[in-house]
């Protein structure tokens, strides 16, 4: 085999791996949210509740705020014990899933289980309640 395609085939395996291994909290959640409404599925759930504790991640370990928005929005902020923003992530990757019906914005404080409650409306899977 080439020792250039060698190589670029090790450059491209190390940087998915990297790409991987350092995502942010938002995307973690989603993740998460992913996984429960695909239990939801295989177990024909009518209701499902997800735990996720960001400092799980390392990436999350004080105080934190996440929003979920009816447009499809989730945005985590990292906080010290200060109060003051660290770190921020946002994606939008969990609304192929769910559906928000309404606006969550929760202050929790350092880790804590955010506790996301899943119910299927119509067919569609949506966020019931956060706490």
């Amino acid at each position: 085999m080439n020792l250039r395609l060698v190589r670029g085939l090790g450059l491209l395996a190390t940087v998915l791996f990297l790409t991987g291994c350092f995502t942010d909290a938002a995307t973690r959640l989603a993740y998460d949210i992913e996984s429960g409404v695909n239990r939801m599925n295989r177990q024909n759930e009518a209701r499902h509740s997800i735990r996720h504790t960001p400092a799980e991640s390392s990436e999350c370990a004080g105080p934190y705020t996440v929003q979920f928005d009816k447009v499809g929005a989730l945005i985590v902020w990292c906080k010290d014990t200060a109060g003051n923003i660290v770190a921020s992530g946002s994606t939008s990757y969990h609304a192929r899933f769910i559906d928000t019906p309404t606006i969550y914005i929760l202050d929790k404080p350092a880790g804590s289980i955010l506790t996301i409650d899943l119910e299927r409306r119509a067919g569609r899977v949506v966020v019931a309640d956060v706490h």
